[in-house]
């Protein structure tokens, strides 16, 4: 508790955190019940697939915009106005609901619209957090806030599928509350302290992040890790096939697996909040994405609900510790000015990651099975850190969060160049 306490003690993060925890439930509740009600209307893997691509495609469509509105406005104010749209769409969905009127094209437009919402408010909460918290605290601030997802991701999944028995309003009216609490939590954050951008915005500034991250191959190795292997492991779009055609579970059973991977992920934040990966942090983080692959394959493989639960806890604690790395280390080597631009690009790997990686995971269940599908992904994640291992050497042996110049440079010569 002592590694911890100087965070408990501070407000402002404080409200981050419990920000987080609402902005995090919302989203997940929504979550639920928008692929339980999807596969009620049409029955459809692929259409499970599509509501992922839907959301995915504003990262692709704004990435440029979401970073330099990150650094040059306010962050707790943009930050503050999408949460107060996602109320909004859950607005929408709880009026949809009462009226009989949800369809499969209106799932469809909601998601791409809580898919834009989302895409400029994940930057820029990315980008808030170094001005909260001082760079000793950040390691554990970074893992503390990971927790505040995991944590409802855990709760959420499982009280939505459990509201969603009475019917789908019963998950959507009360995320429409936890987004408003989130809003006014992030406006009660202090003011950004350092001088904003008043620059005009031109192609190159917007184009800055993505410079950036080219010239750092540890920065690019790691996002690009988590691009391609989380896009083939991932298999949450085919848990409803899995909850209820494989598992025979009903909504119930999707909750829970829903907050498996986030039991094994809140559990292992709380352990690196305690004790960050201080030393051999490129080894550690290929490790746990090795370990999240085998886990995808075991959990395709299996035909026992509790086995299920199990593997994918495994999965989630080995994707928290990857998480918080890669997290930490990009943040603190990017500077404030760019921040945002740095999240932007980062936000759109992670949503590729996850949103793309579900319109993945739904066609490759509808060529081949979901079985296979699943399968077959886990396989792909591990040949990709593996390969992953051999294009970014110096990442692969990056010993600290923050390598000194010269040990960087020790890196790079034993590296033979490749880290070019």
């Amino acid at each position: 508790m002592p590694a911890i306490q100087p965070l408990m003690q501070h407000r402002p993060f404080m409200a981050f955190w419990f920000a987080r925890v609402c902005t995090a439930s919302g989203y997940q509740m929504l979550n639920v019940a928008i692929g339980w009600h999807m596969y009620q209307l049409t029955g459809s893997v692929l259409d499970l697939g599509l509501v992922g691509l839907a959301a995915f495609a504003p990262r692709v469509l704004f990435m440029l915009h979401t970073g330099h509105v990150a650094d040059r406005y306010d962050r707790r104010i943009v930050a503050s106005i999408c949460q107060a749209l996602q109320a909004l769409i859950a607005l929408a969905l709880v009026i949809g609901s009462l009226t009989d009127s949800v369809s499969r094209d209106w799932i469809f437009t909601l998601a791409f619209l809580l898919g834009g919402a989302r895409s400029f408010e994940m930057p820029t909460t990315q980008a808030l957090l170094p001005n909260i918290v001082s760079t000793e605290l950040f390691p554990r601030a970074v893992a503390a806030s990971a927790s505040a997802i995991q944590a409802a991701t855990i709760i959420a999944p499982a009280m939505g599928g459990f509201l969603y028995a009475f019917g789908s309003v019963w998950v959507y009216g009360p995320t429409v509350i936890l987004y408003i609490l989130a809003c006014a939590m992030m406006l009660s954050l202090p003011a950004r302290q350092t001088p904003l951008n008043k620059a005009p915005a031109t192609l190159q500034s917007l184009m800055a992040g993505i410079h950036f991250i080219r010239s750092r191959p540890d920065i690019l190795g790691a996002i690009s890790l988590d691009l391609f292997a989380v896009l083939l492991g991932g298999a949450t779009a085919l848990l409803p096939v899995f909850a209820r055609d494989i598992l025979l579970t009903g909504p119930w059973g999707l909750g829970l697996l829903r907050s498996a991977p986030a039991v094994g992920a809140l559990a292992m934040s709380f352990v690196l909040a305690h004790f960050p990966v201080e030393r051999k942090v490129g080894r550690t983080m290929f490790t746990a994405v090795g370990v999240f692959g085998v886990a995808t394959i075991a959990f395709g493989l299996s035909t026992s609900f509790w086995f299920s639960l199990l593997v994918l806890t495994v999965l989630g604690a080995a994707d928290m510790i990857s998480m918080v790395i890669r997290g930490s280390f990009v943040q603190l080597e990017t500077p404030d000015e760019m921040r945002g631009r740095v999240s932007a690009v980062n936000g759109l790997f992670i949503g590729a990651s996850n949103q793309l990686g579900e319109f993945e995971s739904g066609l490759t269940a509808h060529w081949f099975g979901t079985v296979q599908a699943v399968v077959l992904g886990g396989v792909g994640t591990l040949v990709v850190t593996g390969s992953w291992m051999k294009l970014f050497p110096t990442l692969a042996n990056r010993d600290r969060m923050v390598e000194p110049k010269e040990d960087l440079a020790v890196l790079e010569e034993l590296a033979g160049g490749k880290a070019e």
